[in-house]
């Protein structure tokens, strides 16, 4: 599947799976919208 161009929104995003999730589809090329509760932990996705 092509992923590269898509847009993504990813909740719980801030650690653990969705945290995993965000690095994947970002270096597949996928444009993010990542949501969490921690703002601190969310900044460390980037």
């Amino acid at each position: 599947m092509k992923l590269a161009g898509k847009r993504v929104v990813v909740t719980g995003a801030s650690d653990g799976i969705g945290r995993h999730i965000c690095l994947k589809l970002a270096a597949q090329g996928c444009q993010l919208v990542i949501l969490g509760r921690n703002e601190a932990r969310l900044a460390r996705v980037l």
